[in-house]
């Protein structure tokens, strides 16, 4: 493109030489030389010594065009050796700036043999042409970008580690990367003639229900099996996000193989059944000989005997109930209904799950206060999962509470529901983990909490979940917790006279 440029303006003023310098800043990065219609090479330094010491640099730094009539009366002329007056001797010039919205890209130089050649004409025809090729190059320059962007996604759409499949917005499949076809099965023509949902075994409505209602920068997730060309199964998550193109909107589909993670899943839940089956009948025969040994044990024995006898059975308790824990979340998870349910009194099961915790809470100093609205109706429960959920949550307070801290729990009734709440004065928590916290096996990354196994809350929202009721946390960071869980009235029970 420069050399055509630079061959039409010498041809149209009958130049012997003209020459181009494209522009980065104040820097070249190309240009191009023709003498008597002959492409001569010159490399990038070469050009930027031109616009340090040229006519072509004047030009560039103060943005105006020259025309010189005679180049040996001009300082801002860099004499070359042929300029000697006993070679070719003095010549004319003409040297513009080349402006593309409103930057200088480029310096376009016309020299011709004679001096006083040139014109005031010849000045307007050569900025003219100077003009077309500004916006010349910066076409290009368009061009040549785009093509970078498009072959930068290419390399970033085939190379990427995970499958991934462009589809229209009613989920046939244009594109495809290596990861998608691989996992598939299916080579690249066939793919593209499927449609997305009949690879993943979906309604013919999910698109419109799910899909279209997607904003910018909204990402939908969900689990699935992906079904392959030879009718295998592979358990994927996938990421669906809408993508304005020029041609319109598509949909993006990133598929991840989870088939590991469903695998660890698998046998983490085969290690919590295995762990009750194993572990509960000897534990259950050791909390058995304690409390024989409690109740043998006479009054006037050692007091430190008793302590410690004391201390072990608190603790084949606790063991006892994170079992008991392993196995419910195994059933909840399940989907198994909760099928001992009895009429439950409220104040004698918060005074059970108080007194379990109330060693621990007194050898921290701390203070348990407890408020139980009288009148509360019977619920309807299975009284050992609900008494576990109240322990976990004091339990937890009684661990994030400092030394002589302060400890709440209180039981109302609100509406159709009684309320359980457990409040402490600890070091809170951040916002963005009151819903992570629920979840199994999450545990706050911080020196300044306990460690744990991370199954007590995601128990908690299970159990109280299955009895029908909700569970939430309200808490502000430095000024502590509260924990509150909500279970229905049992049926026929009427409004309390606080109600």
């Amino acid at each position: 493109m420069l050399s055509r440029v630079l061959m039409l303006s010498s041809r149209h003023v009958g130049a012997e030489r003209a020459s181009i310098i494209v522009l980065d800043g104040n820097q070249a990065v190309e240009g191009a030389l023709i003498v008597n219609d002959f492409l001569l090479e010159r490399s990038v330094e070469h050009w930027n010594n031109v616009l340090q010491d040229g006519l072509a640099g004047w030009v560039l730094r103060n943005r105006q065009a020259v025309m010189l009539s005679d180049t040996s009366r001009d300082e801002r002329w860099a004499q070359r050796p042929d300029d000697a007056a006993s070679r070719t001797g003095a010549k004319s010039a003409i040297c513009v700036p080349v402006m593309a919205r409103e930057q200088v890209v480029g310096i376009l130089t016309i020299v011709h043999p004679k001096p006083l050649f040139f014109n005031q004409e010849h000045l307007a025809l050569v900025q003219s042409i100077a003009d077309q090729a500004g916006i010349a190059i910066y076409n290009a320059r368009l061009y040549n970008s785009l093509q970078a962007v498009t072959r930068r996604y290419r390399e970033l759409f085939d190379d990427s580690i995970d499958p991934i499949c462009i589809t229209s917005l009613n989920g046939q499949i244009l594109e495809a990367n290596r990861q998608a076809i691989s996992l598939t099965g299916y080579p690249a023509e066939v793919l593209a003639e499927k449609s997305i949902l009949e690879l993943l075994k979906l309604p013919a409505d999910w698109l419109s229900v799910n899909a279209e209602p997607l904003g910018a920068g909204q990402t939908l997730r969900q689990e699935g099996l992906l079904w392959t060309a030879d009718q295998s199964a592979v358990p994927v998550e996938v990421h669906v996000r809408k993508v304005a193109f020029p041609s319109g909107d598509v949909l993006q589909w990133i598929l991840q193989d989870i088939t590991e993670r469903k695998q660890l899943d698998a046998l983490r839940d085969d290690l919590m059944a295995m762990v009750y089956h194993d572990l509960r009948s000897p534990l259950s025969n050791i909390i058995s000989s304690l409390e024989m040994l409690n109740m043998l044990l006479p009054v006037s024995d050692d007091e430190n005997l008793r302590a410690l006898l004391s201390i072990a059975i608190r603790s084949t308790g606790r063991m006892q109930r994170l079992i008991n824990t392993l196995l419910d979340i195994y059933r909840l998870e399940a989907g198994q209904p909760i099928t001992n349910r009895t009429r439950t009194e409220v104040a004698p099961l918060v005074y059970e799950a108080v007194d379990t915790i109330l060693p621990v809470a007194e050898n921290k100093g701390q203070q348990v206060d407890v408020q139980i609205e009288p009148n509360l109706p019977p619920l309807d429960i299975d009284t050992d999962m609900i008494r576990r959920v109240l322990i976990n949550l004091m339990d937890n307070a009684t661990k994030y509470t400092s030394f002589k801290g302060k400890i709440f729990l209180s039981v109302c009734r609100k509406g159709d529901r009684v309320e359980f709440s457990v409040c402490d004065n600890g070091p809170g928590i951040p916002p963005d983990a009151l819903e992570v916290i629920f979840d199994k096996f999450a545990r706050l990354q911080s020196e300044r909490f306990p460690k744990g196994i991370g199954l007590g809350l995601a128990f908690c929202r299970l159990a109280v979940r299955s009895h029908g009721g909700e569970i939430w946390v309200e808490s502000k960071v430095n000024e502590g917790s509260c924990f509150t869980f909500a279970l229905p009235v049992s049926p026929g029970d009427g409004e309390s006279p606080s109600g």
